[in-house]
C-alpha cells in the first residue's frame, strides 16, 4: 500500500484530497476502458464511463497562453468518445482564470466541498435506528444488492450505479486490492451505502447514500463511519472525501472539515 500520510497540516490536507479523487477517477476510467493522458500538463481519464463525472480531467498545469487549446482537446477527446464530461478543479490546478475559461467553452460549474479527517478524532457515538447493521462487500452478489441500493438516491441513478457495479466487479473484492464497499442494513433490508477508496497515502469516501425512505436517521453517517473504522485499522490517518450541500453536515458531525472547494464543470455534447 502507499505510505501513509500522516501530515494533518492544511497544505497536506488539501494535497491528499485533490490526488485521493484523481487516483480512484483514473484508476476506476482505466478500468472502464477509458483514454488516458497523463503529462506535465494535463492528466485525464476519458471514454471508459457513460457518466460526465467519470470522463474526466483531474489535474491541469497549464501556461496561460495555452489553456483554451487544452480545454478543446478535452472536449474534442469526449466528442470523440461520445461522452459528456467534467474538469475537476481544485486549488492545485492552473492557470488562476481556468474556471472562467472552462465557462466560456460551453462548460457548467457545480462545486463539491473538500473535506478532510483526523481519523484518531471522529465522532464514534452515533444515534442510529435499532435494527441497523453494516456489512462489507465481498461477492458479486451482494454487491449487486449495493448497486440496486445506490440507483435508489445517488447522482445519476440507475445508470450510474449499474457501471460503477460492473467497474467494482472487474477489481474483486479482496484485501489486496484499493477498495472497500460496504452496505447497511436495516432489520434486514439494504438501505445504505458506502465505498472506501485507499489512495494517495489517505482514506477516501466515496459513493455514501441512504434510500429516502431512511434518510435523517443516522444511517449515511453509520455507513461512513464503518469504512473510516476499517481504514484506522489498517494503519491510516487521515479521511478525505468530497461533499455535496446535503452531505456537509452529516461529515461535519462526524469530524470532518472545509479545506478546500473543488468546482465540477460539466460539459455535454449539444442535443441533436
Amino acid at each position: 500500500m502507499d505510505e501513509v500520510n500522516q501530515d494533518l497540516s492544511p497544505a497536506s490536507m488539501i494535497h491528499a484530497i485533490e490526488d485521493n479523487a484523481a487516483e480512484l477517477l483514473l484508476d476506476m476510467g482505466r478500468i472502464g476502458g477509458g483514454e488516458q493522458r497523463v503529462d506535465a500538463a494535463l492528466t485525464w481519464t476519458i471514454g471508459g464511463s457513460p457518466i460526465d463525472y467519470h470522463n474526466c480531467v483531474v489535474r491541469a498545469d497549464l501556461d496561460p497562453a495555452g489553456a483554451d487549446t487544452a480545454i478543446a482537446e478535452s472536449v474534442r477527446a469526449m466528442r470523440d468518445h461520445g461522452v459528456p464530461g467534467t474538469w475537476h478543479v481544485g486549488p492545485s490546478m492552473r492557470p488562476s482564470d481556468l474556471g472562467d475559461r472552462l465557462l466560456a467553452a460551453g462548460f457548467e460549474a457545480g462545486a463539491e466541498a473538500g473535506m478532510a479527517a483526523d481519523l484518531h478524532a471522529l465522532l464514534e457515538d452515533l444515534s442510529t435506528p435499532d435494527g441497523l447493521e453494516i456489512a462489507r462487500v465481498t461477492d458479486r452478489a451482494t454487491l449487486a444488492r449495493w448497486k440496486d441500493t445506490l440507483a435508489q438516491g445517488f447522482g445519476e441513478g440507475e445508470s450510474e450505479a449499474a457501471w460503477v457495479a460492473q467497474v467494482y466487479a472487474r477489481i474483486g473484492f479482496g484485501d489486496d486490492v484499493p477498495y472497500r464497499h460496504y452496505l447497511a442494513y436495516l432489520d434486514g433490508e439494504p438501505v445504505g451505502t458506502s465505498t472506501l477508496f485507499l489512495g494517495a497515502g489517505v482514506a477516501g469516501i466515496y459513493f455514501v447514500m441512504a434510500v429516502p425512505a431512511v434518510r435523517r436517521q443516522g444511517i449515511g453517517a453509520a455507513v461512513t463511519l464503518a469504512a473510516l473504522r476499517d481504514a484506522r485499522a489498517l494503519g491510516y490517518r487521515i479521511g478525505v472525501l468530497g461533499s455535496s450541500k446535503a452531505g456537509h453536515s452529516v461529515y461535519a458531525r462526524l469530524g470532518f472539515q472545509d479545506y478546500c472547494e473543488i468546482r465540477v464543470y460539466e460539459w455535454a455534447p449539444p442535443q441533436a
